[in-house]
């Protein structure tokens, strides 16, 4: 049993063509003879689009030691649901990924249980306690990068000698930027929000002073350096510098950073995560920082926790919310279909940057989403074990049918699977 995918256009580095593919035991075929194989079942659509499987460099996949709140399996399934084909995940495990040993682990649940690419990220300190380095030089191999994501390394020195090392191994550092001695107690944005409501807000220095403080380290250093989940009009400033002054410096920012401020916030936990969502200041900061390539690429920074963890309201929920089932549709919708982006600027956040990047090489991933359908995002349907989405009832453009990972089908939408 075969289908065929009418009248779609396909996205290439080179443009856009315009063609019917089949898809055959679990593989697409460009080739235009396969159009004449029998017993193919039409799929139609609105406005199909075949993109490159998207690649997010910043997710939480939970396992190994915490596997209550996602698994590998489950959360490669909703990467895939998402049309992501390759994730990077970090290492706030349990064991963190701070030796050969360790990362084994981690490993071995990735070979048995994930459904597309998977590359995990080792840590910079060991335990992610930011006392002494990780056994850097055996990871390197095998790691995509290393990064303490979930907490900031606190010791200017130890950041320094994380640097020297990375740069001698040809590694890049992931950093998580935070002071600790400026949060305050804090757990939402310090902004409009937290005064009418009385909360216990976050500066925004809490995270540029960290990144001004590790961009001066990577002008001494020499290191590869990318700056994780960029929310403040002031670190966009301070990287767009360091781009100018020549350093080997990227970074990301998240979807809810993009389209939400603090006062679209509400009195519940899926819109706690860290760092915190933004005035409207920072959110056009990064938006023109994405436009003039500041802002190299787009993660979910796809946090999973329990239903009771997250059920603690804004002071006491627990960080992080999920997103690999809506970032695309999401960005779609609010960045792309009102004009601010282009779908190719999009595109290039989410496959092209991330793997150059990160050294990814891709072939034969692909992911295929009828921008035409519009439905509402209810958490309730996510394949993810986690649920607390900020994008909770939003109307949005864009369904995915489909994701092939490594030439392999990951992903089939069931409103095409019951049409055999």
């Amino acid at each position: 049993m075969g289908y065929l995918l009418q009248k779609v256009t396909i996205h290439r580095e080179g443009g856009t063509t315009h063609q019917d593919l089949v898809l055959k035991n679990g593989r697409l075929l460009f080739d235009t003879d396969a159009l004449a194989a029998g017993s193919l079942t039409p799929v139609s659509g609105r406005d199909l689009h075949l993109f490159p499987g998207f690649t997010d460099v910043h997710v939480h996949l939970r396992e190994p030691g915490f596997s209550y709140k996602e698994t590998i399996a489950t959360g490669t399934r909703a990467a895939a649901r998402g049309g992501f084909s390759t994730v990077l995940t970090m290492p706030n495990l349990k064991p963190v990924p701070d030796s050969l040993t360790h990362l084994q682990e981690q490993t071995d649940l990735i070979n048995r249980d994930a459904l597309i690419r998977v590359l995990p990220l080792g840590a910079i300190t060991t335990g992610q306690q930011g006392v002494e380095l990780a056994d850097l030089k055996a990871l390197a191999p095998l790691v995509a990068g290393f990064s303490d994501d979930g907490r900031g390394v606190q010791a200017k020195r130890m950041m320094q000698e994380a640097m020297v090392r990375s740069a001698a191994l040809n590694k890049i550092i992931v950093a998580h930027c935070e002071d600790e001695s400026l949060l305050n107690g804090g757990y939402i944005h310090e902004g409009e929000y937290a005064g009418l409501h009385n909360h216990k807000g976050i500066s925004s220095r809490s995270e540029w002073a960290q990144v001004q403080r590790d961009l001066e380290l990577v002008e001494e250093t020499g290191c590869r350096y990318h700056v994780c989940h960029v929310s403040t009009k002031e670190s966009v400033r301070l990287i767009r510098d360091a781009k100018a002054r020549g350093l080997d410096v990227t970074c990301e920012t998240a979807p809810h950073y993009l389209v939400l401020t603090d006062m679209d916030l509400q009195e519940d936990g899926r819109f706690k995560m860290n760092p915190p969502i933004r005035g409207a200041e920072d959110r056009d900061a990064l938006i023109e920082g994405l436009i003039d390539g500041t802002v190299d690429m787009i993660a979910t920074d796809h946090a999973p926790h329990s239903a009771q963890e997250k059920a603690r309201g804004l002071a006491g929920s627990m960080n992080g919310v999920v997103g690999l089932e809506t970032a695309f549709p999401v960005l779609y919708t609010h960045l792309v279909k009102p004009g601010i982006l282009t779908l190719q600027r999009l595109l290039d956040a989410m496959t092209t940057r991330p793997n150059v990047r990160f050294d990814i090489q891709i072939q034969d991933d692909w992911t295929l989403f009828d921008l035409g359908v519009q439905e509402r995002i209810d958490p309730a349907g996510f394949l993810s074990m986690g649920k607390a989405s900020p994008f909770s009832g939003m109307k949005v453009s864009g369904r995915c049918l489909l994701t092939i990972a490594n030439g392999e089908l990951a992903y089939l939408h069931p409103s095409i699977a019951q049409k055999e």
